[in-house]
């Protein structure tokens, strides 16, 4: 028998295949031909209508930077995360080079300027690291997950520090992010968008679709600058205050 959560769930899964279906005609047929503002702008409003899909609410406390150079550094807690991000900022992630194959997703993730590294070679992250320096140096806005992989949404993981050496080089600064999810109507927190251990994405998504109206909180810190401190250094003291912002909550 399909409950109230069921249906809604449901509802909620047709809109959202269809919402992915249309952004990968988008890409596909009009973005070769659109200048590179238009498809920044349609990223963005894309993103806005999922979460609108989804039932999930955007917060942003603090100021989130819009304009680069800038690199976004954020805790990872759900396949939503990049869209919560490209919701409230266009920015260009940098994620592992196997979502570029995958159907529909891939041109999504390609569509919106992403930057593919492969994790298991380390002359590529060098590679990654010297492309992200040029496009900072460029004047666009980076982000990426520093710590590898989504967390239980309770804690946050140590910090990889590799890819903050672009950052380093280019002289640019970089904004930390807490995230979290909350339910809209209590403020509590909801684990209902997690993502983490053997579970499937697809149960993942149909928990998060079932469950009641949801809130993606963003807390943002200062931007800061390396100042003298090594990739390490840096990690640490970004991940503290990632924490900070969280343990505002």
């Amino acid at each position: 028998m399909l409950t109230p959560s069921k249906l809604r769930g449901a509802w909620r899964l047709v809109r959202l295949l269809v919402h992915l279906l249309r952004g990968w005609w988008t890409i596909r047929w009009y973005f070769p031909g659109w200048p590179q503002a238009r498809r920044d702008q349609t990223v963005q409003h894309w993103s806005q209508a999922m979460l609108a899909i989804l039932g999930l609410q955007l917060r942003i406390e603090g100021q989130l930077l819009q304009q680069g150079p800038l690199m976004l550094v954020c805790n990872h807690i759900s396949w939503l995360d990049i869209a919560v991000l490209h919701a409230a900022v266009h920015c260009r992630f940098i994620s592992k080079d196997d979502i570029r194959t995958w159907p529909v997703l891939g041109m999504l993730a390609s569509g919106a300027g992403t930057l593919y590294i492969s994790r298991a070679s380390r002359r590529d992250a060098l590679r990654v690291v010297h492309q992200m320096a040029q496009a900072l140096g460029q004047g666009d806005v980076l982000a990426f997950f520093p710590e590898g992989t989504t967390g239980d949404g309770s804690t946050v993981l140590p910090f990889h520090a590799n890819l903050l050496q672009a950052a380093i080089s280019a002289d640019a600064p970089v904004q930390a992010l807490g995230l979290r999810f909350e339910d809209a109507a209590s403020g509590a927190p909801s684990f209902a968008p997690c993502y983490v251990g053997d579970e499937s994405l697809f149960e993942s998504a149909w928990r998060t679709v079932c469950a009641p109206p949801l809130r993606a909180v963003v807390g943002c810190a200062p931007a800061q600058s390396a100042m003298g401190r090594d990739r390490r250094q840096f990690a640490r003291a970004l991940r503290d205050t990632v924490i900070g912002l969280r343990s505002r909550s």
